[in-house]
């Protein structure tokens, strides 16, 4: 075999190599990803049938029924509302009205099985510290000039 032959043979070899492993590597990724899906996209059906995906919205009032450790209540973006259950220990955070992202599928009754809850803090969360802070700034009349 010629020079140049085993060359083209180990650069053909290891691009076959290369291809596999991207092969591989693409497919865990997607097998692990997990959209984003409003209730009113569930409702419409445009949530993903048979995977896994995330909801996410604010926790309807009145809604929470605790069983044990099971924990239903209903997800709403106020316009639309899905039913969930989960099972395990809810986070610090979770509280009715509050936001939530869930994690988990839509069974065939309509009805959001989670596999994992996280609570949202709000967007204009501010530590106690510098909340006191600012707080006494505004009685005392000295605010940041722009």
């Amino acid at each position: 075999m010629k020079a140049r032959h085993k060359r083209l043979a180990i650069i053909l070899g290891a691009l076959a190599s290369l291809a596999i492993a991207a092969g591989l590597i693409l497919n865990a990724l997607n097998s692990n990803i997990a959209l984003f899906v409003t209730p009113s996209d569930v409702v419409a059906g445009k949530a993903p049938s048979g995977a896994a995906f995330r909801i996410g919205g604010l926790v309807k009032p009145g809604s929470l029924q605790r069983d044990g450790l099971t924990a239903n209540f209903v997800v709403t973006d106020t316009a639309k509302e899905i039913p969930v259950a989960y099972t395990g220990i809810l986070p610090d955070l979770f509280k009715e009205g509050k936001g939530v992202v869930a994690q988990g599928k839509l069974d065939p009754t309509g009805k959001f099985t989670a596999t994992e809850v996280l609570a949202k803090h709000d967007e204009n969360y501010m530590p106690p510290e510098a909340k006191h802070a600012v707080e006494q700034a505004h009685k005392a009349g000295t605010t940041l000039k722009q």
